[in-house]
């Protein structure tokens, strides 16, 4: 019963009955002694009221009503009405019963409580207490890269324990190779990963290259950003002279232990064997330990770098990246040595140093409103038209009156005094002044030749195909793609994917395959004009093995850990032409060999019955035996020649 009597010993003067906002009762009569006819309970019984009202409807409010026994009858019974059709049928249909009903002494319990049939009033946030300009300025100070890169070492490519690994081992090689190289040296590298503890190895790369002198040691092996290349224009597989050390940053991050490096530059000097750290507050080396070792080598590095780290095999790991690194560069001979102790050689298949890259000077197009500013601002050239000559590649004295004048800039404008409107006007000359391409002697490609040796020292295939295109020019900067294809490797199905191997200046590329313009490139070449089979947005089907590399003075890398490369209009072009010069050969080739199995099959058809057919001529004709081998062998012959046009 959902309203209900309550006893006169709690209410004796009447009884408390529950109605609707706006309803009224049915008889307001006063009651005997000079009673009001409708009373609005106060203090504990009001809020007791409420509270058992508001726990069977929610909308009801409380009153109080004389005793009259014939009308708090009927008033009760319609009030029992409008709650069963109402509040205990919603009650009903939500929790499969209906809602207990509130009674008396739960009325006078809920009154006694301070506050009760009230909201809950929201806490009030606790006020700040901000911070003055003073207070804020105390807590700012300067953020050494090498800090900034501890807590981002995702950037550089230590992402997890595998990937670390690899990442070590690729930054230790890359630097083995341009060391030989520059110095003129055929490289020798070996490679060890020795597993110390469980997640815990010994990267160990040792190089023939011409050492490292001791001043410089300390710093390029504890100082992220110290390097030779950044500030030249020329290809090399560094750029920014973080590689070696982030990984030397990684191993005193997980094992807490430094990096070893033995080195000697020549036969006369001594090796000598440092520990080095990173305080990575200060982007500065801590040399823990030197000293004079005996290393019976005439020269080169040795660097050890002790790592938390998982060893895996297949894709993407040391094994893959290495056979894929001996592919790039024909003149390295290369020795791994796996955690289990088998041995891996690749040996040296062109016994020829690359061509040499010279660093050029940048190129007008390439440059920006800023970086024109800064470089007039810091020239020692007294003239414009002198600054013009001196700083850019291709731009001599008639190519920079030409520029000045649709600059409408005077050529013996001083450099230095150069303000930002006049720097735009000569931006905007350039523009429109046709300028020759950047050098190319920048460049140091593998050569198609040299590319497809490469792929045949480590896939085993039936067919090869490589090319080398001609430079191009992306922002300014000249660049280079070479692609080369494996047809029928060996241990691959007729349908699987094509393998696809990423280079850039001869570094293979492991990770983010996807974001890289070269596969953006192969996925958006036709494939199927070449008669492979090739599913929308997909690799080609088959047994191939697919090979890209771009060469550059300034790859376009999309990250820091240098893993794909930007898809810059001018690089798909030049790698989709590479790719389809590529494809035509191979389309040629399996059409001909498509051509040869139907061949085959027509000789087949041949030898098998034509012999039948002489048999049948010797039985109707009543030839001989002879005869019957001479119409057989005449028949061959001309069927064979008919077949072949």
């Amino acid at each position: 019963m959902a309203a209900k009597r309550v006893r006169e010993s709690v209410f004796p003067e009447g009884t408390l009955e529950l109605f609707a906002p706006g309803e009224a009762p049915q008889d307001a009569a006063p009651a005997g002694g000079g009673a009001q006819a409708e009373t609005v309970l106060a203090g504990p019984r009001k809020a007791g009221a409420r509270a058992a009202g508001a726990a069977s409807r929610g909308k009801k409010t409380a009153v109080k009503k004389p005793a009259r026994k014939t009308a708090a009858k009927k008033d009760a019974k319609q009030a029992a009405e409008k709650v069963k059709g109402k509040t205990a049928g919603k009650a009903a249909r939500k929790a499969g019963r209906a809602a207990p009903e509130p009674t008396a002494d739960a009325a006078v319990s809920a009154a006694a409580e301070p506050g009760a049939g009230e909201a809950a009033a929201p806490r009030r946030p606790k006020k700040r207490n901000g911070q003055s300009a003073e207070q804020l300025a105390r807590e700012q100070r300067e953020i050494s890269i090498s800090e900034f890169f501890t807590k981002n070492r995702h950037l550089l490519g230590f992402d997890n324990p595998t990937k670390a690994l690899l990442t070590t081992v690729k930054e230790a090689v890359d630097n083995s190779l341009d060391a030989c190289e520059d110095a003129g040296v055929l490289p020798v590298i070996r490679v060890e990963a020795r597993q110390i503890a469980e997640n815990r190895y010994k990267a160990v790369i040792e190089d023939n290259g011409p050492g490292i002198v001791r001043t410089q040691i300390p710093k390029i092996f504890g100082k992220l950003l110290y390097g030779s290349k950044f500030h030249t224009l020329k290809q090399s597989r560094g750029q920014q002279g973080i590689g070696i050390s982030a990984a030397g940053m990684y191993g005193q991050l997980t094992t807490g232990k430094p990096v070893v490096v033995t080195s000697r530059t020549g036969s006369r000097a001594a090796a000598r064997r440092f520990e080095v750290k990173i305080n990575t507050r200060k982007n500065e080396p801590i040399v823990t330990d030197e000293r004079e070792v005996d290393w019976p080598v005439e020269h080169g590095t040795r660097v050890e770098i002790e790592l938390e780290a998982i060893h895996k095999r297949g894709k993407r790991s040391i094994d893959d990246y290495l056979a894929q690194t001996a592919i790039a560069n024909p003149h390295l001979e290369l020795t791994y040595v796996d955690p289990g102790g088998d041995e891996v050689r690749y040996p040296r298949v062109v016994e020829e140093l690359p061509a040499e890259a010279r660093a050029i000077k940048p190129h007008p197009y390439g440059v920006e409103l800023g970086a024109l500013l800064a470089l007039a601002h810091e020239s020692r050239s007294r003239n414009l038209r002198g600054f013009l000559q001196d700083e850019f590649s291709r731009v001599g004295p008639r190519v920079a009156d030409e520029i000045l004048a649709k600059a409408m800039l005077s050529p013996s404008a001083r450099p230095r005094q150069l303000k930002r409107d006049q720097a735009e006007q000569l931006l905007a000359g350039i523009t429109k002044t046709k300028i020759m391409n950047p050098p190319t002697n920048c460049l140091s490609p593998i050569g198609a030749e040299e590319l497809e040796a490469g792929l045949r020292k480590v896939v085993a295939a039936d067919f090869f195909a490589a090319v080398s295109r001609r430079p191009a020019v992306y922002r300014g900067n000249p660049f280079l793609v070479e692609a080369a294809l494996a047809w029928g490797v060996a241990g691959m199905a007729g349908d699987d994917l094509a393998v696809l191997h990423r280079f850039a200046n001869r570094v293979p590329l492991q990770y983010q395959q996807g974001a890289c313009a070269m596969t953006k490139a192969v996925l958006g070449t036709g494939w199927k004009s070449y008669g492979l089979g090739q599913a929308k947005g997909a690799l080609p089907a088959g047994p191939l093995v697919v090979l890209v590399h771009i060469a550059s003075a300034w790859v376009p890398f999309t990250s820091e850990s240098k893993e794909a490369v930007a898809a810059y209009p001018e690089i798909l072009k030049e790698i989709k032409l590479a790719l389809q010069d590529c494809g035509r050969r191979l389309g040629r080739h399996i059409r001909r060999g498509k051509r040869e199995v139907e061949a085959a099959k027509k000789h087949d058809y041949i030898a098998s019955y034509i012999p039948h057919i002489g048999a049948a001529l010797r039985e109707i004709l009543g030839l001989s035996e002879k005869r019957e081998q001479q119409i057989i062998a005449t028949l061959t012959d001309t069927l064979e020649r008919s077949r072949k046009f």
